[in-house]
């Protein structure tokens, strides 16, 4: 069992062996787990550094600040799907609404760029750094 699943830990080891009919005790079962040395040592999280923290830029004029963010919800038949929501800050005006089941990067680059075409370029985009914004497409730069 444990040459064929090297990785998995005591307990599920402990639980298989508990299902196949033996009836040692979790001590016995894991005093040869260990003379085996079968533990895996579990991995430390590693600590991110200490950010600068700044003040938030409050906006004087419409288009200097917008905020984007996803949203998440699911139909009636489990389907998920996600909300774009591109909002300028100075009047919490909804700048645009993106819905589908999914929005990769390109799409996201493409709607900022509908947006733009009819506003200026803000100074600040704010997000929450999450991982639906991290992507590997660069922009091509906008003269304002």
């Amino acid at each position: 069992m444990v040459e064929k699943h090297v990785d998995i830990g005591f307990w599920q080891s402990y639980y298989r062996l508990r299902n196949k009919g033996y009836t040692w005790n979790h001590k016995k079962v894991y005093r040869v787990y260990t003379d085996l040395k079968l533990n895996i040592r579990r991995r430390v999280k590693r600590r991110l550094p200490s950010r600068i923290k700044e003040a938030l830029l409050i906006p004087e004029a419409p288009n200097e600040v917008w905020s984007i963010d996803f949203m998440c919800d699911a139909l009636v038949d489990g389907r998920k799907f996600r909300l774009l929501n591109v909002i300028d800050d100075f009047n919490r005006e909804s700048l645009a609404i993106e819905v589908d089941t999914s929005l990769p990067s390109l799409r996201v680059i493409r709607l900022l760029e509908r947006i733009m075409e009819g506003r200026r370029q803000p100074r600040c985009i704010r997000t929450d750094n999450g991982p639906e914004f991290i992507s590997h497409v660069s922009i091509p730069s906008r003269q304002q």
